[in-house]
């Protein structure tokens, strides 16, 4: 099955209803699907490898997304924020590809004959003067869908590769075609070159919502656009939630009581943040969605009831799930495991590995699948008694000291608890006596003053342990974060070393 039939679908049983709206133009289905038609096309005549969009959200990559599928073509969205030298790099390895977007760019960084390139608008316009020419149909299941590069650090990114198998096993999974009232409207605020981007677009078009996309986030805008369309459903990271609610608590606060479902994921909740936001919507149903590109999206969820069970529990286990990301679907299967590949037992940290059909753990330059079908996140953390699972940060990121593996998050979460404390990170810095100790780095709130070294420390101490104290203790004004709200934990290790 190919994700395009998820849009013919669509247009087939609502082609008058609005699918996207972005930059005040609106699209319904039927010209959506006409558009990806007739951008199947134009794929099929450039002799392309390869669909690749440079550019922010738009009717554009909805219609290049689809009219790759239909053309058996990977759809590949590239990270318009990297560096010159970094873009370059992947450009070369797509080509020959049709891209659309910031065609100037990619001229100036990777001049080649063997691409075709389209701007946004001329992309759009020759899609739509095409859109009669029904293309043959796309590669069945086993075809390569999207192809996305992940973000490397040490070494060049890899490209991880969604068939349609594996995305239809996630929407036909989680979601039920046309169960979205025609009122009903998602906002997308996220990029496009992110799998919860495109998890958002496959989703919301087989439940036939309407799409509200935001090319660049900002939360004045956010919140504006969501009052105007009247938005139903939203998806955003930690970072956007904050930004949100701290430009609502400064006085620009529209009304949202059409906003009934709001999804984070992404980056790590801070616990006062989402308890706020729970007070701020009461009538509003929280979910946490975790997952991967690597599985498709969400491969576990902590639901509504979930949340304001835990906001308001005043027992310890229940209230400490608000920090979880719930249990996993019902599609999937998820295990805890040590280094050498055992399964763990509830309370228990190590390895999260997940296996089931959405689940796709594959490069282009190889399989990560083990023999059995499961795929090692490289997540570290633990599933406790009740099934919700925990998770303790990157298996990269656990701080070896002397031995013993100690998770940055059980650190941070002690320090967030300090009134003065705003962020905190914890990484592994070099120690000649233990070969690991553990550098701390926090942010103070505005308004307070700066705690003592020996105060911090005596706080881990008496909550932890002796050997989570920090070596090292530096201040900053903000930590570096990704736009998907992700700590870049190797930009700190950065400060320690310098």
């Amino acid at each position: 099955m190919n994700i395009a039939l998820f849009l013919e679908m669509a247009a087939e049983a609502a082609p008058d209803r609005i699918g996207v709206v972005c930059d005040g133009r609106r699209w319904t289905y039927a010209e959506l699907l006409g558009g990806a038609r007739g951008a199947a096309a134009l794929i099929r005549e450039s002799g392309c490898t390869h669909v690749a969009l440079l550019d922010e959200s738009s009717e554009a990559a909805a219609m290049a997304l689809f009219g790759a599928a239909l053309a058996g073509v990977p759809y590949v969205p590239l990270n318009y924020r990297l560096a010159d030298a970094d873009l370059a790099a992947l450009l070369d390895r797509i080509t020959p590809a049709l891209i659309v977007g910031d065609v100037d760019r990619v001229a100036r960084l990777y001049p080649s004959e063997a691409n075709t390139l389209y701007s946004r608008a001329d992309f759009v316009t020759a899609a739509l003067a095409r859109s009669a020419d029904a293309p043959a149909e796309g590669e069945d299941g086993e075809g390569i869908a999207i192809q996305l590069f992940t973000s490397g650090t040490t070494a060049a990114p890899k490209a991880a590769i969604l068939r349609h198998a594996n995305l239809v096993s996630y929407i036909l999974g989680t979601v039920e075609f046309a169960s979205a009232p025609e009122e009903d409207a998602a906002l997308v605020s996220v990029p496009p070159y992110h799998i919860a981007g495109i998890a958002a677009l496959l989703s919301s078009i087989y439940a036939l919502r309407r799409i509200l996309l935001l090319p660049a986030f900002d939360p004045k805008a956010w919140l504006d656009l969501a009052a105007a369309e009247k938005a139903s459903n939203a998806f955003v990271v930690p970072t956007m939630l904050s930004r949100i609610i701290d430009t609502m608590d400064k006085g620009h606060a529209p009304d949202l009581s059409s906003l009934r479902s709001f999804a984070y994921g992404g980056g790590k909740m801070p616990l006062e943040l989402i308890h706020h936001a729970l007070d701020l919507f009461p009538e509003t149903g929280f979910t946490n969605a975790y997952g991967l590109t690597e599985t498709s999206s969400t491969i576990a969820l902590l639901g509504p009831d979930e949340h304001r069970a835990a906001h308001a529990s005043n027992d310890p286990a229940v209230s400490a799930r608000l920090a979880s990301v719930g249990r996993p679907l019902p599609t999937v299967e998820i295990e805890i495991r040590d280094e050498d590949g055992h399964v763990l037992p509830a309370g228990e940290q190590g390895e999260i590995y997940v296996r089931g059909e959405q689940v796709s753990g594959e490069y282009r330059e190889r399989s990560a699948l083990n023999a059995e079908g499961w795929f090692p996140t490289r997540d570290a953390g633990w599933i406790d008694e009740e099934g919700y699972l925990f998770l303790s940060g990157r298996a990269d990121d656990v701080i070896v000291r002397g031995g013993e593996n100690i998770s940055p998050g059980e650190i941070e979460d002690v320090v967030l608890a300090h009134p003065a404390i705003a962020d905190a990170a914890a990484v592994a810095i070099p120690s000649l006596e233990w070969g690991e100790a553990v550098g701390l780095i926090v942010v103070i709130r505005e308004g307070h003053e700066r705690p003592g070294d020996d105060e911090l420390n005596a706080l881990v101490r008496a909550r932890l342990r002796s050997s989570r104290v920090p070596e090292k203790l530096l201040f900053a004004d903000t930590l570096p974060y990704n736009e998907m709200g992700k700590l870049l934990r190797r930009e700190i290790k950065k400060l320690f070393a310098a």
